[in-house]
């Protein structure tokens, strides 16, 4: 699986209620919410709230192989609580617009500084 990474920001003045919604969640709506991502086998979701000077921003992290899919659920799902997440968060708190879908991330570069002592089996010393 691949991880895709994005930010989307919140409409002013909707923080708070996104944070109430995101309490939801992980509160008395998390067994629908894990439903949801299981059903479009998601398994790993993490979102960061990112506050900035020029408004909030929400990072999401996604392992997943095709997130244009998950987009594409999330804008035609007519399970209860998939609506719920689509009218609550991604239209209210996040003015997403599902006739038009976000464009891939395109990685810039990539930096990785491996920590292993041994490359190619032979042992490297400190």
């Amino acid at each position: 699986m691949a991880n895709y990474l994005f930010a989307v920001p919140l409409a002013p003045g909707k923080t708070e209620i996104w944070k109430d919604y995101m309490k939801e969640i992980t509160g008395a709506r998390n067994k629908d919410y894990k439903k949801s991502r299981k059903s479009i086998s998601l398994n790993t979701e993490q979102v960061f709230l990112q506050q900035t000077p020029h408004g909030d921003m929400v990072i999401v992290r996604w392992e997943t192989d095709n997130p244009r899919k998950i987009f594409e659920y999330f804008g035609k799902s007519e399970d209860p609580f998939d609506k719920w997440f689509r009218d609550k968060i991604l239209i209210e708190c996040h003015n997403m617009d599902f006739t038009q879908l976000p464009q891939p991330n395109k990685e810039i570069f990539d930096y990785q500084e491996t920590e292993s002592l041994e490359y190619a089996g032979v042992r490297k010393n400190r």
